[in-house]
């Protein structure tokens, strides 16, 4: 069974940082795309950032040059560093994950979700 487990959420004032963190345990075999969502209430869930395995990085453009995903060395921990937060960065943010779990078998996997709410 694989689980993701985010931490790293809470409150935090306009302007401010937050670092959220997102570990993969499990029978994995392998680790490819990790990406992290959001989604505030009434919209839908939306991409943030992402990352491949190769090191390859998307960002949306509303956290463009505010955001910095990044992945540990082993490649099971993303990272989203967050500066500079906006009010309209509140949301519950999501990590996803494409994982293998042996040949033949990959799929992808989300996390429980871990609030951020930016206000004065």
């Amino acid at each position: 069974q694989v689980q993701l487990v985010e931490s790293g959420g809470g409150l935090v004032q306009p302007g401010g940082s937050m670092r959220l963190s997102c570990a993969a345990s499990g029978r994995i075999s392998a680790i490819y795309d990790m990406s992290w969502y959001r989604q505030s209430p009434g919209k839908q869930r939306e991409l943030v950032a992402a990352i491949t395995r190769g090191g390859s990085i998307t960002y949306v453009n509303p956290v463009k040059g505010r955001f910095t995903i990044s992945r540990d060395s082993a490649g099971n921990t993303v990272y989203l560093e967050m500066n500079s937060l906006k009010l309209e960065d509140t949301a519950v943010y999501y990590c996803k994950a494409q994982i293998s779990t042996g040949p033949g078998q990959t799929s992808h996997y989300w996390g429980q979700g871990t609030q951020v709410t930016v206000s004065s």
